[in-house]
């Protein structure tokens, strides 16, 4: 079935693990938030216990788990450290996460121009 498309292609192992191990990261709704704040602009570990309503230890503790898979960096300036999303893929992610929970929880039709079998991942992960 699949010889049949044209340029059909899997992604490899580290691909698959690296997705999934992102996607395990995101499952959780204060890190959702803290990336969600990120994306609007670097920030500070106590900024984004005030924004996402919890502890600074909690949302430190967070920040080590996301800049461990990637999805956020640190600079540190003297004794603080900001905190900002690695890169724009992240907001890809994100703005697709949050469009397809609206589309789930409104039951909204999918557009016209949505054709899955269009959809050609590239071979390797972009390099930012």
């Amino acid at each position: 079935m699949h010889t049949s498309v044209p340029d059909f292609r899997m992604p490899n192992e580290e691909q698959v693990h690296l997705a999934a191990e992102s996607f395990r990261l995101l499952a959780d709704p204060t890190r959702i938030k803290i990336l969600w704040a990120l994306l609007q602009g670097e920030s500070s570990v106590a900024c984004l216990a005030e924004l996402v309503g919890g502890a600074p230890t909690a949302v430190s503790q967070h920040l080590a788990k996301l800049r461990l898979a990637g999805l956020v960096r640190g600079r540190r300036e003297g004794t603080f450290v900001y905190y900002s999303a690695a890169n724009v893929h992240v907001g890809h992610l994100l703005d697709e996460a949050l469009f397809h929970a609206d589309h789930t929880d409104l039951d909204l039709p999918d557009h016209p121009s949505d054709d899955l079998s269009t959809h050609r991942p590239p071979s390797k992960p972009a390099v930012d």
